[in-house]
């Protein structure tokens, strides 16, 4: 099977990427850290976190400026080997 290179994506554009995991004092940075491996320049404000209604889960969104398609399947690669990462959106 052959998947095509090109994306609807005009790079380089604003990507949310979303990663829920069990609520932590480290999660949100863990997950941060792993997008900043990818994507170094993240700015102000571009990491937001939002517990469940009852307190057990994290989501946690990092709003980057994407370069390309390989750079996001990398930061979604190292965000699906990590533990602690239960889902990415």
């Amino acid at each position: 099977m052959n998947i095509p290179d090109e994306s609807p994506l005009s790079f380089p554009c604003l990507f949310p990427i979303k990663a829920f995991g069990l609520a932590s004092d480290s999660f949100d940075a863990e997950v941060a850290s792993i997008v900043r491996r990818h994507a170094a320049n993240l700015g102000e404000g571009a990491v937001e976190a939002r517990s469940s209604s009852g307190g057990k889960y994290l989501s946690v969104t990092v709003t980057i400026e994407a370069t390309s398609r390989a750079q996001l399947d990398a930061i979604y690669n190292d965000l699906s080997a990590c533990d602690q990462v239960l889902m990415t959106l």
